[in-house]
């Protein structure tokens, strides 16, 4: 049986102010309901298939006590810079040195789950960004293209550069469909 994660709950003090700072960021609203004496209200990060969920009504967590969500990045400072370009207070990048512990600055062989940068909303629920360039061995889930539009064209690059694979090798491919699958998998809209 699958089992997805769909929503983190955010416990705040303040629905609105939250509410326009993940906003800020770039967050799609999904909704912002009310019934009774209760509010939810439902943000997406770009790219995610996990929500986040606040309002009144919802936790008895005390506020800012989430600490050290993940959002998943392929390029830590791109996204760090973004982030700060949207009035997010973004912590310098740092990584995990040969010991284990916590030092200054990007991976220096930039590897992959290595480099990190973290952030609090106003309450102080912490987020700590991830770059992430190569998944470990086995998991492909989440490949996704964001329209037929870029998935058509994932094709066709895909189709361009297994011809190009075709060539060196010097004959045809039986196994296209897997190579097919990797390539997108590896090259997928973000």
């Amino acid at each position: 049986m699958d089992m997805k994660l769909e929503v983190v709950v955010l416990p705040v003090t303040d629905v609105d102010r939250t509410k326009h700072f993940y906003k800020a960021l770039g967050w799609r609203e999904d909704a912002d309901i009310v019934f009774g004496d209760t509010r939810v209200v439902q943000l997406t990060p770009p790219g995610s298939a996990a929500s986040v969920q606040f309002g009144s009504g919802i936790t008895d967590a005390a506020p800012g006590s989430v600490r050290g969500t993940y959002l998943v990045v392929d390029d830590i400072e791109a996204a760090r810079k973004e982030l700060a370009a949207h009035g997010a207070d973004v912590s310098e990048v740092f990584h995990r040195d040969a010991t284990g512990a916590f030092a200054p600055g990007i991976h220096p062989d930039r590897g992959t789950y290595s480099s990190f940068a973290s952030f609090s909303d106003p309450d102080g629920n912490t987020w700590l960004l991830q770059e992430i360039t190569t998944r470990l061995p086995g998991r492909v889930d989440g490949v996704t293209y964001s329209s037929t539009q870029k998935l058509e064209q994932g094709l066709r690059e895909a189709a361009a550069a297994h011809g190009e694979h075709e060539k060196e090798t010097g004959k045809y491919d039986e196994e296209w469909p897997n190579w097919y699958a990797q390539y997108m998998a590896q090259h997928q809209d973000a």
